[in-house]
């Protein structure tokens, strides 16, 4: 469920029409439903919650599906922490008031500063994801004289995800290391005076829409658990990280957070460790909208027909990148017939192509479309190719909305540059 709904034909999130946001600041903008994020993240936690052997698990937000900081302060309020992949991501959970404490700092190429910055930060673990990184966190820990508390993150070698440029959990993957490699490094790992084990990590994923890959993931890694218990070491943590997929217009109906949470328990309710997981995509996708105006319809003789939009690629990259389908809708009632349509953008790319001969709506310049489902990685991967301004994001809480982060100006886009002192 989301809070996007029609209203006497008009598209509205929450209490406020989409039209009024777009009349106000402008298009293309993002738009986020407050009551959707919170209600997302309520369903996932109450669904862990009602199996009482899986305890109070950790659900630490994945940053890089959408780090705006209003996001992070509405999730960090009802008790989210964050899963970060760099400094930046670290610094802005920080900065939203979410506790290092529910901090986790994940990647498979983490910089020497940075991993400063969160042992000093405090962070709740680091996931190890290979034994050079493994030797540079101890040295880094012993020169600052503090503990560092790891997680050893290992590739179950399971097929899983909605695209192969989101699969990561098959050894031919950069993530994670073998069973073999984490009981060795966990041994390692033990006996260092500056490194403390807490557990062990595995992510298989995103968009995934069948709990079968979970399942089997997730019995290894309740095997690696046991092996290492019987190996004589402490195993308090198990991250599971994210993937459960979001019901996307166009696909399967994913399992329930219910459904998965059920399987969990299942499959390793027993083995007494602090769960944590690492949703983004189920929180924030369907929480978040991409608002764009025809610019012009552009008809071919021989019949094809263009909508070309003022959104690009540069703004919502998931087409062109993943081939990713979202639902476009008019945000104004309309009668007109539906007709097929290429929705393209203004970039000089032929990439640059939202969807062909979709069926849909006939529309004209001045309206106004919405993309649904672009609360996940559309506004943190978007770029200013083509000297293309962001995109300004806007929170809607009731009847009112902010903008929480604004357009810049091509003056400020200039004003990164300096000229080089010869020219």
């Amino acid at each position: 469920m989301n809070h996007f709904e029609t209203r006497s034909g008009d598209l509205y999130c929450e209490d406020v029409s989409l039209a009024a946001i777009a009349a106000a600041v402008g298009t293309p903008v993002y738009v986020y439903s407050q009551a959707t994020l919170e209600r997302h993240f309520h369903v996932f936690r109450e669904a862990l919650r009602s199996h009482a052997n899986l305890g109070e698990p950790l659900i630490a937000y994945a940053v890089k599906a959408n780090g705006n900081v209003s996001v992070l302060r509405v999730l960090g309020a009802l008790g989210a922490g964050a899963d970060t992949v760099s400094e930046g991501e670290v610094r802005r959970a920080l900065a939203a008031g979410i506790p290092a404490s529910r901090i986790v700092f994940s990647g498979v190429g983490k910089r020497p500063q940075e991993i400063e910055f969160a042992l000093r930060a405090g962070v709740a673990e680091i996931n190890v994801e290979s034994e050079p990184e493994l030797d540079l966190i101890a040295a880094i820990a012993e020169r600052l004289t503090l503990q560092a508390p790891v997680v050893f993150r290992v590739n179950p070698d399971v097929e899983a995800g909605g695209h192969a440029k989101i699969a990561t959990g098959k050894a031919e993957n950069k993530f994670g290391v073998s069973f073999t490699e984490a009981r060795r490094l966990y041994a390692k790992a033990a006996d260092h005076p500056h490194l403390n084990p807490l557990g062990v990590a595995c992510h298989i994923g995103s968009q995934i829409i069948d709990l079968t890959p979970f399942e089997q993931a997730f019995s290894k890694m309740r095997g690696l658990v046991e092996t290492l218990r019987a190996e004589g070491h402490s195993v308090e943590r198990l991250d599971l990280g994210g993937g459960l997929g979001v019901p996307y217009f166009n696909m399967p109906e994913p399992p329930s957070p219910a459904d998965y949470a059920a399987m969990i328990a299942r499959v390793i309710g027993d083995l007494d460790v602090q769960l944590a997981f690492e949703p983004g995509r189920m929180i924030a996708a369907n929480a978040g909208v991409l608002v764009a105006q025809v610019l012009h319809r552009h008809e071919r003789p021989e019949g094809r027909k263009f909508l070309v939009l003022d959104a690009a690629m540069n703004d919502l990259l998931r087409p062109a990148m993943y081939d990713a389908f979202h639902d476009i809708r008019p945000i104004a009632a309309t009668n007109a017939e539906p007709e097929p349509f290429d929705v393209v953008g203004p970039v000089c790319e032929t990439g640059d192509t939202f969807t062909r001969d979709r069926v849909m709506p006939s529309l004209d310049s001045g309206d106004l479309v919405a993309f649904m489902s672009a609360g996940a990685y559309g506004a943190a991967m978007a770029s200013e190719y083509n000297s293309r301004p962001l995109v300004p994001e806007v929170l809607v809480h009731g009847d009112r909305f902010a903008v929480i982060r604004r357009r810049p100006t091509y003056e400020e886009m200039l004003a990164d540059e300096a000229p080089a002192d010869w020219l």
